[in-house]
């Protein structure tokens, strides 16, 4: 009995512990802190939107230019005010499920509508 016993046991405090572990290196924490998130240092008022899966491609209109952004699927209007964070910029981007090539595209993990957080 003593045996089963000390198996249950050290079970369980393996289990405990891998479940407590620290996530391997480069993979990214279940529990995001907001203030780990990159700055949302750009603005941009919505000219169109076209809705693409998951995505959603947002034409931008800034300082008299207007640009392309890749964003997580959102809902937009068009004059909205966004905010968005710099990203990575793919020029001749193929989008095989608009079947559309764009000149530029930034993609960017996050849009906020407005002065949302």
């Amino acid at each position: 009995m003593k045996l089963a016993t000390a198996l249950f046991a050290l079970t369980a405090l393996v289990a405990t512990a891998t479940v407590n572990a620290a996530p391997q290196p480069g993979h990214p924490s279940p529990a995001i802190d907001a203030q780990q998130l990159p700055a949302l240092t750009q603005t941009g008022k919505v000219v169109s939107t076209i809705d693409a899966k998951e995505y959603t491609y947002i034409e931008v209109a800034q300082d008299k230019k207007t640009f392309w952004l890749a964003a997580p699927a959102i809902k937009l209007k068009k004059d909205t005010v966004i905010r968005f964070e710099d990203g990575a910029v793919m020029n001749n981007f193929h989008s095989k499920v608009l079947n559309r090539t764009f000149d530029s595209v930034m993609f960017v993990n996050r849009v906020v509508a407005g002065n949302a957080k």
